[in-house]
């Protein structure tokens, strides 16, 4: 086990302690948790609204500027540093009435790792300081803290070899366990599928405080945690995964191709070619206003590319000039940060805060014809209109069967549909009604052209416009309306997600306004 937890005896001390504590009110309740938290963990991990370093601790993991203000924040900030400090947080918060939020990066669209839609008594759990990445080659495989970025990870997995890699998303400062918690996918996502598909072991703390791996949390467990919003079930501290092969040289290109130029009908013939390439050839499309950019990865030399790209794709029109030769790992800030971004850049684990945005996404399983596209490109080109990207599956990810993990987008997927907009973050948590209008109105437009029954979506762009859980009179968040955006994220494996929180979690302490309700087996 990656991670080490404390002795009985230390734990029984601070669970007696925790006990002990009164009850009788929310103040006495509130007082008796910080108490009980201080006699495990050293006050300098600890952070109340009162103390001085509380904001700019909650601020530096907010990604999103509309979540600064305007809305529920922890009465509490834990950052713990090893195992035992997380197990105290739980046991704490389950003996003091006082949920916790689990934060790795910071990135969830809807912010619910930091923040409460309703008004709501909770701590937040900071595992930035948990965020180790322990690699080692000769297997193949890493130890992966849940509380490291992306770039964090492919940084050490660089530095340990020029031939390995892992595959996961494009943006280094996404944190590891909320992104593997969702599947995880980037641009080698049709080679060797999602990140959750990589996973061969998982450390957890579980809603008793228990500190588990694979085999003593149980195999349905373990499956719901690759894929199947891990934070529902407990707090993953660290992740084993298998890293990939890689050529030692890759291509990546950008063929930006505007509707003067023909990108109607690019995209729609890319819709025919991008999901049947060769799966060592990716190709995704950002769109926006009238340009449509054809980004790509491909293992392997420019010599090798060009004559797919002739015989598959020669619409795109994509040359010699248009390669750019390097290492997988040099890609990683080249795709993402740009052509003149260095590798070290991937350590930053801070962004740019001036602009706030909104997301939601579709999966498309028929090609869409030309005509929609030429009106998708008009409602591009509207006054406060978004973007789209568009990720192509196939290959490996969708070689998958679809129950084999949470993550039910595969077979018959021919890509993913992300709608972004932005505002600038001057018009604070209120600004944006024109550019979160244009993302309602185009989603409702969509509807005819992508999957149905249900309209699927991926949970990694979480999305509260399609639904949010209510708490019964038991306080335990309702399986029956949880289908209404729960079979979005994961069709027919939502039953079974849920089957798997009752078995780990059935008081549903671990719950978010989109957390996974717990289903008690034969109700």
């Amino acid at each position: 086990m990656a991670m080490s937890s404390r002795s009985l005896g230390a734990l029984a001390a601070f669970v007696f302690l925790c006990t002990a504590a009164s009850m009788s009110s929310s103040m006495a309740a509130t007082d008796s948790f910080l108490q009980c938290l201080s006699a495990s963990i050293p006050s300098q991990l600890l952070y109340t609204q009162s103390s001085p370093s509380y904001t700019s601790v909650l601020d530096a993991g907010i990604r999103n500027p509309k979540f600064l203000t305007n809305t529920t924040r922890p009465v509490w900030i834990i950052t713990p540093t090893n195992a035992s400090h997380v197990q105290a947080a739980v046991l704490c918060g389950r003996r003091n009435g006082v949920r916790l939020r689990i934060r790795s990066g910071g990135h969830d669209y809807e912010g619910l790792s930091y923040r409460s839609e309703r008004p709501e008594t909770f701590a937040v759990l900071d595992l930035v300081n948990i965020r180790a990445v322990r690699v080692d080659a000769a297997s193949a495989t890493a130890w992966v803290d849940s509380g490291a970025t992306l770039g964090e990870m492919y940084y050490a997995i660089g530095k340990a070899g020029g031939r390995i890699a892992f595959p996961a998303g494009l943006c280094p400062t996404v944190g590891v366990g909320g992104h593997f918690s969702g599947g995880g996918f980037g641009m080698l996502l049709r080679k060797y599928g999602l990140a959750a598909d990589n996973v061969v072991d998982a450390v957890l703390v579980d809603a008793k405080g228990r500190l588990l791996d694979k085999n003593s949390m149980g195999s349905d467990v373990f499956w719901a945690l690759r894929g199947g919003a891990g934070e529902s079930f407990g707090i993953v501290l660290s992740w084993k995964v298998k890293l990939v092969a890689v050529p030692p040289t890759v291509t990546v290109f950008n063929v930006p191709v505007t509707v003067s130029q023909g990108a109607i009908d690019v995209v729609t013939r890319w819709q025919a070619v991008a999901p049947s390439l060769p799966d060592d050839l990716f190709i995704r499309v950002l769109v926006q206003g009238q340009r449509a950019s054809f980004q790509s990865l491909y293992l392997g030399t420019c010599d090798a590319l060009l004559p797919v790209m002739r015989s598959r794709f020669p619409e795109l029109g994509m040359n010699r000039s248009d390669c750019r030769e390097m290492t997988w790992i040099q890609s990683v800030p080249y795709i993402y940060l740009g052509s003149s971004a260095t590798v070290e850049d991937i350590l930053n684990r801070t962004i740019a805060m001036d602009t706030s945005n909104k997301a939601t996404s579709d999966y498309v399983r028929q090609a869409i014809g030309r005509d929609t596209w030429s009106a998708i490109f008009g409602w591009l080109a509207r006054p406060n209109a978004g973007l789209m990207i568009l990720d192509p599956y196939g290959g490996q990810i969708g070689s998958v069967a679809e129950a084999a993990t949470p993550f039910p987008h595969r077979g018959g997927v021919l890509y993913n549909i992300q709608y972004m907009n932005f505002w600038s973050a001057a018009g604070g948590g209120g600004g944006g009604a024109a550019q979160r209008a244009w993302i309602r109105d185009f989603y409702a437009f969509m509807a005819p052209f992508v999957s149905k029954d249900p309209r699927e979506a991926y949970a990694n762009y979480r999305d509260l416009d399609l639904g949010e859980n209510v708490v019964g009179t038991g306080g335990v968040s309702s399986y029956d309306a949880g289908k209404v955006w729960g079979e979005k994220y994961f069709r027919g494996n939502y039953q079974r997600l849920a089957m798997a929180k009752a078995q780990i979690d059935a008081d549903d302490y671990f719950r978010n306004e989109q957390s996974i309700p717990p289903l008690v087996a034969g109700k």
